[in-house]
């Protein structure tokens, strides 16, 4: 009996707050396959909406240390699509129900999970179980306890876990963080983050059913205001109070439209971020004891922009981000380099989002964070 994702979701929403793992790690059956420096590492995409059909596949053509091997969908139709455009062999084209034969594929090394919030711990899991690497899209989970379910089943499989943050790959972000890590302007004293799309006429997409979400703009848009204040500072907050305001009831019901937040990091630096699904922003910017820099836009897929009080030059060529995330996963993978995004990034993101729901529940209380370097 065929399963689309739809299946898998009444099952995982029937199943909220009992979340169980996938079955044990079984080393006999997983096959990773030897991996040379020189090779090529092959993707599989779970989860062949927007994201993956836009912009993850076509990246993947343009990628020098993986490629796109194979796909994972509940959508017949699509499987000759696909095939047909990127010459995917039969072998490695799966389905919900068949995803663990994937174990037995020497041609897949890295899963990227590219479903609704609330498929990303089970099919993080299993692909762990089966003995493959993981790119888990953002955010990492939907709450916590699913991140530290993630983290333990790769680390119990020996494989490698990323989480699909993008921007720290790009060029623009990349300065930003480190003119932060060098202090060419000194300490931090201020950040703003904001980011934001207009979510349109669509009540039916599954962004704004809470079940699959986990949340609305906060778990969505939110995160990347989150990591450009904790990149645009090179801390991690030890304080949040949060607002949030709905201007459009009828259309948001089931999850938040616009949230506002304010940290208070380390070093006595304070910062704001706001997150809506009902206001085309985004933008970040860092004052620091002798100058600022700004990205607008600083989160969109590119061409982003920066200035900065010294007037460098912010003339980088523009790539392909998601190029640029995977190749760097795969690197990683190849020839050790650092893993720009650990599953400890995408927890603490995660603790950080439950702190901000915790303040608006209670009326903006001030909610203390013990994040240490968690993430950095």
């Amino acid at each position: 009996m065929k399963k689309s994702r739809r299946d898998f979701n009444n099952l995982l929403i029937r199943g909220a707050g009992s979340f169980v793992l996938a079955g044990p790690f079984n080393a006999a059956r997983a096959t990773l396959g030897p991996i040379t420096p020189n090779q090529k590492l092959g993707i599989v995409l779970v989860g062949l909406g927007s994201y993956s059909t836009y912009q993850l596949a076509p990246a993947l053509q343009q990628t020098q240390y993986c490629y796109l091997a194979g796909i994972v969908t509940g959508t017949p139709e699509k499987e000759k699509t696909w095939s047909d455009k990127y010459d995917i062999p039969k072998e490695n084209i799966y389905n919900y129900e068949n995803f663990d034969k994937i174990s037995e594929n020497p041609d897949i090394h890295i899963v990227y999970v590219v479903l609704p919030n609330s498929m990303h711990a089970e099919f993080s899991i299993r692909a762990a179980n089966a003995g493959k690497h993981v790119i888990c899209e953002k955010p990492m989970a939907m709450n916590v306890s699913e991140c530290n379910a993630i983290i333990d089943a790769c680390k119990k499989a020996k494989v490698k876990l990323g989480v699909g943050y993008r921007l720290h790959s790009e060029p623009y972000t990349r300065e930003l963080k480190s003119i932060v890590h060098k202090k060419d302007f000194g300490e931090v004293r201020y950040v703003t983050a904001d980011a934001g799309y207009y979510s349109g006429s669509n009540p039916g997409q599954w962004r704004l059913n809470k079940a699959l979400a986990g949340g609305g703009a906060l778990m969505n848009m939110g995160v990347y205001s989150i990591q450009s204040a904790i990149y645009g500072s090179g801390m991690n907050p030890v304080s949040v109070s949060a607002q949030e305001f709905s201007t459009r009831p009828e259309y948001f019901k089931d999850t938040d439209e616009t949230i506002t937040a304010q940290f208070e990091f380390p070093n006595g630096a304070t910062g704001n971020i706001m997150t809506s699904h009902n206001v085309n922003i985004n933008r970040h910017y860092s004052n620091f004891e002798n100058g600022w820099v700004e990205l607008n836009p600083a989160n969109h897929y590119g061409p982003l922009a920066g200035g900065s009080s010294d007037n460098r030059n912010w003339d980088f060529p523009h790539e392909r981000q998601q190029k640029l995330q995977m190749d760097d996963f795969a690197k990683h993978i190849l020839h050790d380099a650092p893993n720009l995004i650990p599953g400890e990034m995408g927890k603490r993101d995660m603790i950080i989002v439950e702190a901000i729901y915790q303040s608006i529940k209670e009326g903006g209380k001030k909610i203390p964070l013990d994040l240490g370097n968690m993430g950095l």
